[in-house]
């Protein structure tokens, strides 16, 4: 197997297309198509169905991710050799323009609190192209599995295999909601019959910690949903009344809103996985994270 046709697999994969694959690699989408029919004699296996969009047969998924590992190996050790004699031009991480390209996933929570200096840090350091994706907390092992991510914010606290994991700390969530809305709502207290009337807030269909909630304390409830999938403005719109629902302690650090019941919170306990891989673009990565991740409060017994 040559790089070159990892690296058409990888692209046509990644972009779903072979002409989108082709304009990624500066190369004509038949040149794609023979790197790719090349590399599928080479295995003995057909590796990606011809379908719109382009997607990997159960062999094309196992050997993309160690097709991942070796690009982004080989591509880290160009840049090393070529460093002295670049100009600090950033293309945005194509391989072997001046930058390692490094996908990484966070939960949404994640990214709207306590990991943006952790990606700023990443982005001026000079060495990576960052390119942070979003998934449930519970799903994002399963990029690290793909290798459509070599690290991953995840509440998964076994190791996908090839990974290193290590503690990152627990974001606390509690039920909340707006002093407007408590009083219209729930005005005594949130009662089983009143949680079964009130609009909930729910960030997307994988979200369960309002519903983990209801099961606990309302299980024939079934409320209003509202969803909004963005989690800043999933905040704001609690902020607004539409409805109650569990707020990260690092978005409510002032406690405008009312905590409904302090035996509802709930602990989500986040893990930093990563590929085993000797990458000092790896470790970069990891030590931006685990640093940004200080000011979570450690797993708690």
């Amino acid at each position: 197997m040559e790089l070159d046709q990892l690296r058409a697999l990888a692209a046509v994969v990644d972009h779903e297309t072979f002409d989108a694959a082709a304009s990624e690699l500066r190369l004509t989408p038949s040149a794609v198509s023979q790197r790719i029919k090349a590399l599928e004699r080479s295995v003995g296996s057909v590796l990606v169905r011809r379908l719109k969009p382009v997607r990997p047969t159960p062999a094309g998924e196992q050997l993309l991710r160690s097709a991942r590992q070796l690009l982004l190996l080989a591509d880290e050790a160009v840049l090393a050799l070529r460093r002295p004699e670049t100009t600090g031009e950033d293309d945005g991480g194509r391989p072997g323009a001046g930058r390692l390209r490094v996908p990484i996933v966070a939960n949404a929570d994640s990214i709207a609190t306590w990991l943006p200096p952790a990606y700023r840090e990443i982005a001026l350091g000079g060495r990576v192209a960052l390119e942070l994706l979003r998934d449930d907390e519970h799903a994002t092992a399963d990029l690290l599995r793909s290798g459509d991510a070599v690290g991953a914010v995840t509440a998964d606290p076994r190791p996908v295999q090839g990974c290193t994991i290590r503690p990152l700390g627990t974001m606390v969530y509690r039920a909340k909601a707006s002093h407007k809305f408590v009083a219209r709502w729930f005005p005594g207290g949130p009662t089983p019959e009143a949680l079964a009337a009130a609009p909930v807030m729910q960030y997307d269909r994988k979200d369960t910690h309002q519903l983990a909630v209801l099961a606990r304390v309302a299980p024939d409830a079934t409320p209003p949903q509202h969803f909004i999938p963005d989690s800043v403005q999933y905040v704001e719109s609690i902020h607004a009344g539409l409805g109650w629902g569990m707020v990260p302690d690092q978005q409510d650090p002032a406690n405008f809103l009312v905590e409904l019941d302090p035996a509802w919170s709930e602990d989500l306990r986040l893990y930093w996985q990563v590929w085993t891989l000797d990458s000092p673009g790896l470790t970069e990565v990891t030590d931006a994270v685990v640093r940004a991740a200080r000011i979570l409060p450690p797993h708690r017994k």
